[in-house]
């Protein structure tokens, strides 16, 4: 008696959360252009890795974002990591379809793919120490509607982003699904190198969706501060999270649209 009670009280606390979520479907605003971009990363003002990201439509009802990232300076000396990532996403519903992601660390290689159904994800996990690494098994999580780092990017940007509003999604980056909110804090100035932007100011925060489909703290994730561009692009202008070892940042160094004059 006492574990049906328990069960009934976990289902009724998962349907809580679940009944949250944005069922908005994607917006009106003006895709994303084609472009070409660099991210420093570090924390306390000190560099300690660089991204390059490329967006693009190959295909009419494809979006597709490659990016490499590795670290730099004396933390390359402490920790060696070199990784690349390419994501695919359905242009009209806004929805992934497969993502796969390299990472190369001094002494390890850990490779995850990840495809996309309707109704979950299929991921398969596998890095050079295994042996063989081909015995990985996949794992599967079962919900609808789920999105990716892409998806969700492209899901939120195209809603009207209103001062106020909030955004609740599912989303799986690659290892574990996670309940992410996402509140338009309101609008101010935001200067970077390649200048100053009348920006949209967001709070995001991350709970991870265990195996009974409670909601849980993540374990170094705090919760962060996003800036997007203010106009008919909204980019990543800056981001700056609390995590385990304290206060990082994400900023963009460089933008070039594709087919534009820098």
């Amino acid at each position: 008696m006492l574990a049906s009670f328990c069960a009934l009280a976990t289902n009724a606390h998962a349907a809580n959360w679940q009944s949250t979520l944005t069922k908005d479907p994607p917006g009106n605003f003006p895709e994303l252009r084609a472009l070409r971009a660099t991210y420093v990363c570090g924390w306390s003002g000190i560099s300690a890795a660089t991204l390059e990201a490329h967006f693009a439509k190959p295909a009419r009802d494809r979006f597709q974002l490659e990016g490499t990232g590795r670290t730099i300076g004396f933390v390359r000396a402490l920790w060696k990591l070199d990784a690349t990532y390419r994501s695919l996403a359905d242009a009209i519903l806004l929805r992934p379809i497969e993502s796969h992601q390299v990472e190369n660390y001094r002494a390890k290689k850990v490779t995850t793919h990840l495809t996309f159904t309707g109704n979950g994800v299929r991921r398969l996990r596998s890095d050079n120490q295994q042996n063989p690494p081909s015995s990985a098994k996949p794992k599967e999580f079962d919900f609808p509607n789920l999105f990716d780092l892409l998806s969700a990017m492209l899901y939120l940007r195209s809603q009207p982003l209103r001062n106020g509003d909030v955004y609740r999604v599912v989303v799986y980056p690659a290892t574990s699904a996670y309940l992410a909110t996402a509140s338009v804090v309101g609008r101010e100035k935001v200067s970077v190198r390649p200048g100053s932007y009348n920006a949209i100011k967001f709070d995001l925060r991350l709970n991870r969706i265990g195996k009974n489909m409670d909601l849980q703290p993540h374990k170094k994730f705090r919760h962060a501060t996003i800036w997007v561009s203010d106009d008919t692009d909204r980019i990543l202008l800056r981001a700056e999270a609390q995590i385990f070892v304290g206060a990082v940042f994400a900023e963009l160094r460089s933008i070039h649209f594709d087919g534009a004059r820098p």
